[in-house]
């Protein structure tokens, strides 16, 4: 299970502390780091336990939670850009009256306003939450979807598609195997996203590429290699440094 997976399948106080745990680690939610227990690990010459370790890790490589979480597209939290400054600002202790200045608003009524809003969207989330959960142990007839990934810039109808169909796709596109040359680059957008989802697991979690490297992996899948690297930022799967030196793959 890649790392979106775990992440969109993790309750919601496994969500709030950033990590899960299997009988043998504790797995980062945020970019899928392992600790493994029964493992004392040196940290700024302190020792801590794996559960410790995942918790500095987080903290060293995320921030923290909420900040990994808000900085996500807008597209999966919900937020317009004034509500994820104004949360920003909430998470950051500021009260109203430096609010106010900072944003340059113009009464503290204006801030109350907002947060009776985002109030009444964390009540709706929550009242979603419990219906979801209700239909789920009632619903024997949901398709399982594939899963969108954390970085996804376009969460639309191209998501809609069964992993039955998507393994069909697959069959179809690379019928030597997802691991081989892709037979062509297809039009229809969901085609599209599933191919795409497929190549970006021939890239390496936490590993660097230079351009030249990006280039050769691609074109030992496809000769246009340049129109799957651009998909592939543009899709959210791969980022790059502005200058193309180097290039990574999204988890």
């Amino acid at each position: 299970m890649d790392v979106s997976e775990l992440f969109w399948s993790a309750s919601l106080d496994e969500w709030k502390q950033g990590f899960i745990q299997n009988q043998e680690h504790y797995i980062c939610l945020l970019c899928g780091d392992k600790t493994e227990k029964g493992v004392i690990y040196p940290v700024d010459d302190m020792f801590y336990d794996a559960e410790k370790a995942m918790k500095i890790h987080i903290e060293k490589e995320h921030g923290s939670v909420f900040d990994y979480l808000i900085g996500l597209d807008k597209k999966l939290t919900g937020l317009t850009d004034h509500q994820n400054r104004l949360l920003r600002l909430f998470y950051a202790g500021k009260n109203d009256a430096e609010i106010q200045k900072e944003l340059e608003i113009g009464s503290s009524a204006t801030i109350r306003n907002h947060r009776f809003v985002l109030k009444e969207k964390e009540r709706q989330a929550k009242m979603m939450l419990t219906i979801m959960e209700l239909l789920r142990e009632k619903d024997q007839h949901a398709p399982v979807l594939i899963t969108p990934h954390k970085a996804a810039k376009m969460i639309d109808s191209r998501y809609n598609v069964t992993q039955e169909e998507e393994a069909e796709m697959l069959e179809k596109l690379f019928p030597e195997g997802t691991h081989r040359k892709l037979k062509k680059f297809p039009l229809k957008e969901k085609q599209k996203l599933i191919v795409l989802k497929a190549i970006a697991d021939r890239f390496e979690g936490k590993r660097k590429y230079d351009e030249k490297e990006v280039n050769q992996l691609l074109e030992s899948i496809y000769h246009d290699y340049v129109l799957l690297r651009r998909y592939l930022i543009e899709y959210g799967f791969l980022a790059r440094k502005a200058d193309g030196s180097e290039y990574w793959k999204i988890l």
